[in-house]
């Protein structure tokens, strides 16, 4: 009988262990490989083995790396893509909490139709949803008028609200926001309400109902949509690209610019590897952060 069930662990567990190996573990060898290696004279990576008095060497270098840190352009270009990652992950826990616990509360008849409100922009494309946020932005737009027209009353002069850092952070927010309500609703769905009578019925206002009790119980349901939103949002492209405007470019704009149009592969893969370093160690961070408030609770 155990022989039979380590049979069916290793039949279940060994096709997406052979998923991530081939799709994402592999590629990640590949990139890190290139990073040692030099551009070709035509783009592309030059190749591995060099003939020199007859002698085939090794054409590898660690250029590409010192290039990173001796420009401190490209640091900072992270620092800024990781601050609008957080400012992101921020305003999505302010509107997605309160969105998150209405749906959670509501009956079941209009829970079923505010998640799928939730989740109705997965069912039209990404580009699509993301150009029509240039028409609502756009400078003739009624939105754009109406805000211009407010700012007026108070004496302040028209703002451009396209090709902005504000209009990259809004659309970094509408793509990733469900991505915060829905770990939250599935956290604050389950919790014991008989909970918050008690401490009702104890003198607790609904503040303290709130921060002594919602909050730490949510907790694993912030962690978990942070992460959702945060990791996503750092390697972003295609919004700064459609959005932003030249002073809004982020760290996923740069990795994109050097692998497709300067075809300088191995600083590229550099940059990648940057990246994906910068998010396991944040993610790191975050976990020791949750077990930390775990041991606390």
């Amino acid at each position: 009988m155990m022989l039979r069930d380590r049979i069916g662990k290793w039949v279940l567990s060994w096709p997406p262990l052979i998923y991530l190996l081939v799709f994402f573990l592999v590629p990640t060898l590949i990139m890190a490989f290139a990073a040692f290696r030099y551009p070709g004279d035509y783009g592309g990576l030059a190749p591995i083995f060099l003939e020199e008095d007859g002698k085939r060497i090794l054409n590898l270098t660690l250029e590409n790396f010192h290039r990173l840190v001796e420009e401190p352009l490209y640091i900072e270009l992270f620092i800024k893509s990781a601050g609008y990652a957080l400012l992101t992950t921020a305003v999505c826990i302010l509107m997605g909490y309160p969105l998150a616990w209405l749906i959670a509360r509501s009956g079941k008849r209009y829970r079923d139709l505010l998640l799928l409100m939730v989740i109705l922009p997965f069912w039209s494309n990404f580009l699509i949803r993301i150009y029509a946020w240039m028409i609502i932005l756009g400078p003739q737009s009624a939105f754009s008028h109406a805000v211009n027209m407010v700012l007026g009353v108070f004496g302040i002069a028209p703002v451009r609200l396209l090709f902005t850092p504000f209009a990259v952070i809004v659309g970094l927010v509408y793509v990733h926001l469900p991505f915060m309500v829905l770990p939250l609703y599935a956290n604050l769905e389950k919790h014991d309400m008989s909970l918050l009578d008690a401490a009702q019925d104890l003198g607790a206002n609904a503040w303290q109902r709130f921060w002594r009790i919602t909050w730490p119980l949510s907790l694993p349901g912030v962690f978990a949509g942070s992460a959702l939103v945060f990791i996503p949002a750092l390697g972003m492209f295609a919004i700064p690209d459609i959005l932003g405007g030249t002073d809004s470019i982020m760290i996923g704009n740069l990795i994109k610019q050097q692998i497709l149009d300067t075809r300088d592969w191995p600083f590229g893969s550099v940059l990648s590897l940057m990246l994906t370093g910068g998010v396991l160690g944040i993610a790191v961070i975050g976990s020791l952060v949750a077990r930390g408030g775990k041991k606390r609770g």
